[in-house]
């Protein structure tokens, strides 16, 4: 099959003009994936665009981690590196408040302190606008690679958000917003928005209660089903004459100089052209030893799913409460916490009654004490807010992770991407901050 042009700017070429490394094929034929998420699928699906064989494992199941259970927003419009001073000064009030919508547990790990140790580091005016200045072009090509995988047959939509809406209590409350609305427009990144009262937001959405006295309705963005979608993602990659390898752990990687040596959990090993470690939370198990040092750090969400009257006809946030909500068929999900926490830690039952508690006052219609499909999953952040996207030393071991909150919304325009790198040998500029390496 006949690879996608390369994706960039209008009247450019996303590739770098660097040479191909003698040291790899310019076309890797064998490709393995390790991570069957959104992000991993996708690049999975591109590979396949170029006429690449792959393999996709992971250690759990399709849509197992962060992909499953999370909003389903495709809001390019909003993507923005986490770390930035006002989310700090947040979190801090929050560190000894396990109700928070924010919560950092007291906690001695070296690995969790570095992470926030790198957080407070980029947390200032000047790093987030050059870790904006660096999302701003993938985020452009966000849903144009979701449109692609629709022309190329993945059998799953993504909606319109006709109406995607920011409540506030009140008009005070809505000036956060307002203010990161402005922030992202000078950044480059403008979002059509309108301002509404009260009586108009309930007018646009009768979901919302008395409580609610100002909102913003957000355009131009989307919505799905995660787990719909992923799933349809996977089916089209075997469609395709992929291998798809759930319950697969991966225990070690070896570079052999012209290929990858890709051992399994039970001990077996096969040889590929290529490697891609898209294993979210996990991805540094296996890339810190080819020289990526970056913590990819746990950020937990809660969500589950209610019964409403009347489901919502678009998403709904409450950006006070940090609480995301999304009709899904004739239900809605509910979703809300960012928690540094460890991935394995069990699903904490304190965290599934804040967002609860926070939605209700906000929410008509919602029975928010039937919860079902209740669930945890671990968001994989980095400490500057930015993915780790490339090659890492070994020009056969690539890297597609760390999106943080965006992992839905950036998947396919980093599959893409990434995909054209490893199939190449030429990394699109679009991917320069994102290095691994950094």
């Amino acid at each position: 099959m006949a690879p996608n042009a390369s994706p960039g700017t209008p009247g450019t070429h996303a590739s770098s003009t660097a040479p191909v490394s003698p040291a790899r094929p310019a076309h890797p034929r064998r490709v393995a994936v390790v991570g069957a998420g959104m992000v991993g699928l996708a690049t999975a699906w591109f590979l396949q665009e170029h006429g690449v064989e792959v393999t996709v494992l992971d250690r759990e199941d399709i849509c197992a981690g962060a992909s499953r259970g999370n909003a389903g927003w495709l809001t390019p419009g909003l993507a923005s590196p986490l770390p930035e001073p006002a989310v700090l000064r947040f979190g801090l009030r929050a560190v000894f408040d396990p109700a928070s919508p924010v919560y950092v547990p007291p906690s001695t790990d070296p690995g969790l302190l570095r992470f926030l140790a790198g957080f407070v580091r980029h947390s200032t005016p000047g790093r987030w606008r050059r870790g904006m200045a660096a999302l701003v072009p993938l985020n452009r090509l966000a849903l144009p690679a979701f449109d692609l995988l629709a022309a190329g047959g993945v059998a799953a939509r993504t909606l319109p958000a006709a109406s995607f809406l920011a409540a506030f209590r009140t008009a005070a409350e809505r000036r956060g917003l307002i203010t990161e609305l402005h922030h992202l427009r000078v950044a480059g990144q403008p979002v059509e928005h309108e301002v509404l009262d009260g009586g108009q937001a309930r007018a646009v959405e009768p979901a919302l209660s008395e409580r609610i006295g100002a909102a913003v309705l957000l355009q131009g963005q989307r919505y799905l089903d995660p787990g719909r979608f992923v799933h349809a993602l996977a089916e089209a990659v075997r469609g395709r004459g992929g291998t798809i390898l759930p319950g697969t752990a991966v225990g070690a990687l070896r570079d052999r100089g012209g290929r990858v040596e890709l051992f399994t959990g039970d001990g077996d090993a096969e040889d590929f052209d290529a490697v891609v470690l898209a294993g979210g939370v996990h991805l540094g198990d296996l890339a810190r030893r080819f020289g990526v040092r970056s913590v990819v750090q746990a950020g937990r969400g809660y969500s589950f799913d209610v019964a409403v009257r009347r489901p919502p006809a678009g998403p709904v946030y409450f950006p006070a409460q940090r609480v995301a909500c999304t009709p899904l068929g004739d239900r809605l999900r509910v979703a809300g916490m960012m928690e540094f926490r460890r991935p394995g830690a069990p699903l904490d039952g304190r965290r599934v009654r804040a967002v609860a508690e926070a939605a209700r006052p906000l929410l008509e219609g919602a029975d928010l004490d039937d919860r079902r499909n209740v669930w945890v999953g671990s968001r994989p952040c980095t400490p500057d807010g930015l993915p780790l996207v490339g090659a890492t030393r070994s020009p056969r071991v690539f890297v597609a992770g760390g999106h943080g909150m965006w992992g839905m919304t950036l998947g396919p325009a980093t599959g893409r991407l990434l995909a054209e790198a490893v199939a190449t040998g030429r990394p699109p500029a679009v991917l320069a901050p994102f290095d691994p390496l950094r």
